[in-house]
């Protein structure tokens, strides 16, 4: 299993650029269209299940996200059949959680938001 703590420092927001940030939404949506099977929330985390054969991807797609996006934390479970992910925000973005999780979502209940956070530098 592999974790990562959440940030007490962090600020709740994304560092991306509008360019990059656009890119790394599609490319976290043609990821989920691969290999998410299933999404589930829990309080504080969302619970992300991938195919077991997309495992090196969900693993690049924490590392992207641990930089731009300090304030959440990530643990990765990869088993015999399927690489479980979970996401957790701080108890500061719980009025943001829809925002922060949206982009981790299937493509049909998510949009444009953004993947790390509910508001983003630019």
């Amino acid at each position: 299993m592999e974790n990562t703590d959440i940030s007490a420092e962090a600020p709740i927001a994304c560092s991306l650029e509008s360019g990059a940030f656009r890119e790394r939404l599609a490319w976290i949506a043609d990821l989920n269209r691969a290999a998410l099977l299933d999404a589930q929330r829990e309080g504080l985390r969302l619970i992300l299940t991938y195919r077991r054969d997309h495992a090196d991807q969900v693993r690049e797609m924490v590392r992207r996200e641990q930089q731009c996006c300090a304030f959440l934390g990530f643990e990765l479970h990869v088993g015999d059949d399927s690489v479980t992910l979970a996401i957790a925000a701080p108890e500061s973005a719980a009025d943001a959680l829809d925002a922060v999780f949206e982009p981790f979502l299937p493509s049909e209940t998510g949009s444009a938001g953004c993947g790390c956070t509910a508001t983003r530098d630019t």
